[in-house]
């Protein structure tokens, strides 16, 4: 699965995870990606994986066929 978002670029963000006896690993949070259709330039279908603060903020134009 992709990693990142196609539209606005939007990746994991990486960090600690500290256990009480203070044990330190890395930890990773990845952003919500979902696989939609979108229309293309001269009227095809592409698929791509975009994140859902970009679905929300109609960032995208999504393919009706």
């Amino acid at each position: 699965m992709a990693k990142k978002c196609e539209v606005c670029g939007k990746g994991y963000q990486k960090g600690h995870k500290v256990s009480h006896a203070h044990n330190v690993s890395i930890k990773r949070w990845f952003p919500n990606l979902q696989k939609v259709r979108l229309a293309g330039p001269k009227g095809g279908v592409k698929r791509a994986w975009v994140c859902t603060a970009c679905i929300q903020a109609n960032k995208i134009r999504k393919s009706v066929a």
